[in-house]
């Protein structure tokens, strides 16, 4: 099987979470202007588009992106159907979905997948609760996929990142599954290498497994 990209691609003034900053892509030298190459200036925030995010993100002091370990990012992944959910992943939810029991790697799609297509940021998009959360860090998930910008309910960010980052979960975020049916899959996602940060925009491939 073939490996398909689930990266969001960066361009400027693509749509970001609602208060961070907008992306800005711009030729900053041009061989048409006599240049001798072409040189772009890239101007983002860490949480454009496909991301990852690290404990530092909602937990003061903590560590930066840097010392997420690689291979949480690395491996089989499980590619959840939660299109039925209605806003809220939370404990029920988790436990009426699909989910194997020695799942590492959880990634799910919703309706969110739809939310792509629009031009600007939704704030009605389904994520996870905090007891959501826990119930995966109960379940051993090492790394937990969204199909948007976070992993949390719009209004409120904290409780459910610190349930899973306090935890040493991986939060992925923002990823595009919408050419991506439920099952099991290969996942490499390596975010950009930045010290300190609390973020690291991404690279994200799955390659189908049980195909």
């Amino acid at each position: 099987m073939t490996w398909q990209d689930v990266s969001v691609p960066i361009r400027s003034e693509m749509f970001t979470f609602e208060g961070d900053p907008t992306v800005h892509l711009e030729r900053a030298s041009s061989m048409a202007a006599g240049a001798v190459c072409n040189i772009s200036r890239l101007d983002f925030g860490v949480h454009s588009g496909t991301h990852v995010d690290a404990p530092v993100h909602f937990i003061d002091g903590a560590a930066g992106i840097e010392t997420v370990p690689l291979e949480i990012l690395i491996g089989p992944a499980t590619v959840v159907d939660a299109s039925r959910v209605e806003r809220r992943l939370d404990r029920a939810a988790i436990d009426g979905l699909a989910i194997p029991a020695e799942a590492e790697r959880v990634l799910f799609r919703t309706s969110n997948t739809e939310l792509w297509d629009r031009p600007t940021f939704s704030t009605s998009f389904v994520a996870l609760t905090a007891d959501g959360a826990r119930a995966l860090v109960e379940r051993g998930v090492r790394l937990v996929g969204a199909d948007y910008l976070s992993i949390a309910l719009f209004g409120h960010p904290v409780d459910t990142h610190v349930a899973l980052l306090g935890a040493g979960v991986v939060i992925l975020e923002g990823l595009d599954l919408r050419g991506i049916e439920p099952g099991q899959y290969d996942l490499i996602c390596l975010p950009l290498l930045i010290p300190g940060s609390d973020g690291g925009p991404a690279r994200a491939i799955l390659r189908r497994r049980d195909a």
